[in-house]
């Protein structure tokens, strides 16, 4: 017998994070922010300036993917790079005074999304439920930080 796709818990995790997703995309489409520049942004929040190479292993993304969000927010204003003043080819990247006031505003739109999706549980059910996932993620050694 073949099993239904709603046997599957991976389906159900899916689903909702889908919905999750995709509800917040929406929320940083009106503040004109793509869900990987939020994670960037949010990342920078609390670092002082960061090598483009380093931010990219803390987020578990390529250089390259680290260097067009990069372009992006440069251009959007939120964020500098900076070469080194010893050596040219070394660049930081650092949020600039726009990026760090907007990064509490979109924090209260992930607050505001979580809250609309996860407001229901119980404390106990959201704190099981955010274990079981973090047990998941540390069973399974997963790193790449969720962008999409």
């Amino acid at each position: 017998m073949t099993s239904d796709l709603e046997t599957h818990l991976g389906y159900w995790l899916r689903f909702v994070s889908n919905h999750v997703s995709h509800a917040f995309s929406l929320k940083l489409q009106a503040r004109d922010v793509t869900v990987a520049e939020w994670v960037v942004l949010r990342e920078l929040f609390d670092l002082a300036d960061i090598q483009p190479s380093t931010l990219a292993d803390r987020l578990g993304m390529t250089r390259g993917a680290i260097s067009k969000l990069a372009d992006r927010l440069i251009a959007k204003e939120l964020i500098a790079r900076t070469a080194s003043t010893e050596d040219r080819r070394q660049q930081t990247l650092s949020l600039t005074d726009a990026g760090r006031t907007l990064v509490p505003t979109l924090a209260e739109l992930a607050d505001r999304n979580d809250a609309e999706f996860f407001g229901h549980l119980e404390p106990a059910e959201r704190t099981a439920l955010e274990k079981t996932l973090k047990e998941i993620v540390r069973r399974h050694d997963l790193k790449t930080i969720p962008t999409e």
